[in-house]
C-alpha cells in the first residue's frame, strides 16, 4: 500500500519514496509537512550562566515571532492576489441565445513519426480546453510556540492550485472536471482560462463545485456562463474525451496543466504501464485505491486535475499524481478517463448546493463498511458501502433497507466508501428525501434496488440507538 506522504514499503529504499498527488500545490506551503524545523542548539564551547542564557533566548523568540508575524502577512497577500479575489464579473442581460462553445477537433496524421509537429498542432488545438484553478481553504496548523490552550492548533487561510478540463456546458453554466482533491474543502474557488493567460485586464472568475466523488478523485465544478467575458468565451473549447481502454503501452501522451501554479504548462512521454494499481491517502486520513495509467510525461504539482491527451488530441487521462523519489525520475499517474467517464456525466447533471450547517446534516442512520475491490473479489460481493445495521425507526430502516444490503448510490451518484457518502451528505439537510440505489442479497445473488429515503436528523438517530 502506496500512501501520500509517507515513505516506502520496502524497507531497503529510501525513506523519501512515495506516491504523492500532483496537486494541488500550495502556494504558502504553511505546515507542508516537510519535516524541517529550526532548532536551538547551546553550544558546547563557553557555558553561559542560566538568567543570561533565558534573557537572550526570549530575545531570540520575540524576534522570532516578529519576523514569522511579518511573513505570514506576506505571504497572506500574496495568495489574494493569485486568487483574484477582486475578479469582476461581466454586467449585462443574459443573452437570449445560449452560445455554443466549440469542441477541440480531432488531430490526423502520423502519430508514429517522432518529430513530425503534431505536438504543437495537439497543443494549439487543446490549450483553450484547459483552466488553472485556485482553491482558497481553512486549513488547521499546529502552533509550535504557544503554551497551554494556546498551543492548540489554529486555523489559517491557504491558497492552492492545480488544473482543470472544459467538458461541456448547459443552458447556464461552463462544466469542468478535475481532481476532488484539488478542490476539496474550498472556501472560494476561481478559474482562469488559459486563453487568458498574458492578456492585460483578464482576471478569473468565480467557480462552484457541482458534484465530487471521492472515491474516484474526481469533481465537477460550474462557472455560470455571464461572468465570462464575451471575448475569452469565444476563444474557450470543450475537451473531445477518447477511449482508455484502447491504450498501448508505448502509445506517445501529451500531458498540460498548471504546474507549480505558473501557467499552463507542456510535457511529453509515452504510456510506460496500464492498470497500476496505487494507494493514495487524502487530507482526512482517507485512503483511495485507484488503478491508473503510468506515464513519463512529467506531471508535476499543480498538474492535478489536468489532461493527459492521446496524438488526436483527444482526453485518455486526468492527471493525477506522480512517484516523488530522490532517486526515481518519471514515473505519473493518471486517472483512465473511460473509467470515470459515467461519474462525470452524472455529476455533470448534478444541481449546486450549498454545504449544509453542522447541526441541520441529515442521516442515513446506519452502520455500516466498506466493501473494498479486495473483499468484494474474495467474498464475490459488490464494491460499496456494506450495512452492519440499520438504525430502527430512522431513515433506512423507513426506506426498507436492511443488514447485509450494500448501498452502491446516493442521490444519483455513485459511492463505494463512507467517505464518499459522508461528502454528499454534508448537502443535504434532515427532512430532505432522496433516491438510493443498494444491491441486496436474495436467493444467493445480488439484486439492485433503488428506494426513497427521507433523511433524519442527528438528535433522531441518537435518539435511536
Amino acid at each position: 500500500m502506496y500512501e501520500y506522504g509517507s515513505g516506502s514499503s520496502d524497507s531497503s529504499k529510501s525513506s523519501s519514496s512515495e506516491y504523492r498527488y500532483s496537486g494541488p500545490f500550495y502556494q504558502d506551503n504553511i505546515g507542508s509537512g516537510s519535516g524541517h524545523r529550526t532548532t536551538l542548539e547551546v553550544s558546547e564551547g563557553k557555558k553561559k550562566s542560566f538568567p543570561r542564557l533565558m534573557f537572550k533566548a526570549v530575545c531570540v523568540a520575540l524576534v522570532f515571532g516578529i519576523v514569522a508575524s511579518v511573513a505570514f502577512q506576506a505571504t497572506n497577500y500574496v495568495g489574494v492576489q493569485l486568487r483574484g479575489e477582486n475578479a469582476a464579473a461581466v454586467t449585462g442581460e443574459e443573452p437570449a441565445i445560449v452560445p455554443e462553445i466549440e469542441t477541440v477537433a480531432p488531430q490526423i496524421g502520423d502519430i508514429q513519426r517522432p518529430g513530425s509537429g503534431d505536438v504543437t498542432a495537439i497543443v494549439q488545438e487543446c490549450m483553450p480546453s484547459l483552466v488553472a484553478i485556485t482553491n482558497v481553504s481553512i486549513r488547521e496548523v499546529e502552533n509550535f510556540w504557544g503554551f497551554g490552550w494556546y498551543n492548540m492548533p489554529q486555523q489559517r487561510e491557504q491558497t492552492s492550485t492545480g488544473t482543470g478540463i472544459v467538458i461541456g456546458q448547459n443552458d447556464t453554466e461552463l462544466l469542468i472536471v478535475t481532481n476532488n482533491h484539488v478542490i476539496a474543502g474550498a472556501t472560494n474557488l476561481t478559474v482562469l482560462f488559459s486563453v487568458d493567460e498574458g492578456r492585460d485586464g483578464a482576471s478569473a472568475v468565480e467557480a462552484q463545485i457541482k458534484g465530487t466523488d471521492a472515491s474516484k478523485d474526481v469533481g465537477v465544478i460550474a462557472v455560470p456562463l455571464k461572468d465570462i467575458p464575451a471575448e475569452t468565451l469565444n476563444e474557450i473549447k470543450v475537451a473531445t474525451i477518447g477511449d482508455s481502454s484502447q491504450l498501448q503501452v508505448g502509445e506517445q501522451v501529451v500531458a498540460i496543466g498548471n504546474a507549480l501554479g505558473y501557467g499552463q504548462s507542456v510535457t511529453t512521454g509515452i504510456i510506460s504501464a496500464l492498470n497500476r494499481d496505487v494507494t493514495l491517502q487524502n487530507d482526512d486520513g482517507s485512503l483511495i485505491n485507484n488503478s491508473l495509467i503510468q506515464t513519463d510525461a512529467a506531471i508535476n504539482p499543480g498538474n492535478s486535475g489536468g489532461a493527459l491527451l492521446n496524438m488526436n488530441g483527444e482526453v485518455i487521462g486526468i492527471n493525477e499524481a506522480k512517484y516523488s523519489s530522490s532517486y526515481v525520475e518519471g514515473v505519473g499517474y493518471a486517472i483512465p478517463i473511460s473509467d470515470v467517464e459515467g461519474i462525470i456525466g452524472d455529476l455533470k447533471t448534478m444541481t449546486i448546493r450549498p454545504e449544509v450547517d453542522a447541526e441541520k446534516i441529515g442521516y442515513l442512520g446506519i452502520n455500516c463498511q466498506d466493501v473494498t475491490e479486495e473483499i468484494s473479489k474474495q467474498y464475490d460481493m459488490p464494491v460499496g458501502i456494506y450495512l452492519k445495521s440499520v438504525v430502527s425507526g430512522c431513515a433506512a430502516d423507513n426506506a426498507g433497507l436492511k443488514r447485509g444490503d450494500i448501498l452502491t448510490r446516493f442521490d444519483g451518484i455513485g459511492v463505494s466508501t463512507y467517505d464518499s457518502l459522508r461528502e454528499r451528505l454534508q448537502y443535504y439537510e434532515a427532512g430532505e428525501t432522496v433516491e438510493v440505489t443498494v444491491m441486496s442479497p436474495e436467493n444467493g445473488e445480488y439484486v439492485e434496488k433503488t428506494v426513497t429515503v427521507t433523511l433524519s436528523s442527528k438528535e433522531e438517530v441518537e435518539a435511536a440507538s
